[in-house]
């Protein structure tokens, strides 16, 4: 990787493509679900470049991780919260990296115990190679090719920027 991606940059090309996408689908007034923490921090600047009134859902999904019994739980797991009911809504679940898919199998796993959405769209900051489930992000703010012992992480909250350790 020669250059990492600047966030701000890949949030406004993320959001444009975002309007595209929910527009050419009829998904109006979606709900935005961040994971925490990172998808988070990229769910607020998605949510206010959008100009979405609702207010903004966050997923802990600690509890529906599949390897919780390997690595163990966060001593202070802070409970989800979703300000709404989701029943029938447009949910756009927000990522900072989607790597293996597990986070995001999860995520959608605890969005059904809350309800029935109407369809959920994933966008994610980025979108990296390294896919254990069959899962795609329907909006990349950038897709990258990484061996498997590199990694990409979002550090912040502000300002947000990200972060590439290559293994040697």
């Amino acid at each position: 990787m020669k250059e990492i991606p600047q966030v701000e940059a890949l949030l406004e090309a993320m959001c444009a493509e975002l309007r595209d996408f929910l527009a050419s689908q009829a998904r109006q007034d979606p709900l935005v679900v961040g994971i925490r923490t990172g998808g988070v921090w990229v769910a607020e600047g998605v949510r206010s470049r959008l100009g979405v009134a609702d207010p903004m859902g966050e997923l802990n999904i600690n509890f529906y991780r599949d390897d919780f019994t390997r690595i163990g739980l966060h001593p202070q797991v802070q409970p989800s919260m979703l300000p709404f009911d989701v029943d029938g809504r447009h949910v756009l679940l927000v990522d900072d990296v989607l790597h293996t898919g597990r986070t995001i199998r999860a995520a959608m796993n605890e969005i059904f115990d809350y309800g029935r959405p109407a369809s959920i769209t994933l966008a994610v900051l980025v979108e990296r190679s390294g896919r254990e489930l069959p899962i795609r992000a329907d909006v990349a703010g950038t897709r990258l090719s990484l061996r498997p012992q590199d990694h990409i992480k979002l550090t912040g909250p502000e300002p947000l920027a990200l972060e590439f350790k290559q293994a040697r």
